[in-house]
């Protein structure tokens, strides 16, 4: 467990940079550079940053659900809290990208963007359903824990 969560604060620590400096100067480079396109910076700053605030959600509940491995702890309803937070991200975040989805579908003029985050909202959606059926086995163990629990 301590390679993931050393990759986990990796990762975390790399998002904020993203989300504070890279994904904002990028943006701003991109309306100096492209005038036209201007009116585009804070909305695509507004949804990139957003869509990584989901994946430190994510992050932060696998955090917290390691916690509760080490601790013999995740058959518990507080481990369902933090599947359920991961859930709720991954929806979050496919929203908004159906969002994204549907403006660039109508407003391009060539396929390969709106085929490529058609091919992203197809994944998001397959790893969100996952969760859900992940969130479900772990319902199904917990009921099974407490139950053998009970009979003890």
């Amino acid at each position: 467990m301590t390679p993931l969560r050393v990759f986990l604060v990796l990762l975390f620590g790399i998002l904020v940079m993203f989300q504070t400096f890279s994904l904002p100067g990028q943006f701003a480079h991109m309306a100096q550079e492209s005038p036209d396109q201007a009116h585009l910076r804070w909305p695509l700053t507004a949804v990139s940053v957003f869509w990584l605030l989901c994946i430190q959600v994510v992050i932060v509940s696998t955090w917290k659900l390691l916690t509760l491995v080490k601790n013999d702890r995740i058959f518990s309803d507080a481990a369902l809290a933090w599947v359920d937070a991961i859930v709720w991200a991954i929806v979050a975040a496919w929203v908004v990208l159906l969002g994204v989805f549907l403006y660039v579908g109508f407003n391009a003029s060539d396929p390969g963007l709106p085929l490529l985050l058609f091919l992203m909202l197809v994944g998001v959606a397959v790893l969100g359903l996952l969760m859900v059926v992940m969130r479900a086995l772990l319902r199904q163990a917990t009921t099974l824990r407490t139950d053998m629990e009970a009979v003890i």
